[in-house]
């Protein structure tokens, strides 16, 4: 995912580059979820 900031945060599986780009260190579903008390969104890939 291409962003500006970190409006997705990387969750498990997931790189982040340093322009806030988000990227997949293994092959796998996308699970798009949001946690914690702020709210936040991450993205992790669930390896097959």
């Amino acid at each position: 995912v291409r962003q500006r900031g970190t409006k997705f945060h990387a969750g498990t599986n997931v790189g982040c580059g340093r322009d806030h780009t988000l990227f997949a260190l293994t092959d796998g579903k996308v699970k798009f979820e949001v946690k914690g008390p702020k709210n936040r969104k991450f993205i992790s890939i669930e390896a097959e």
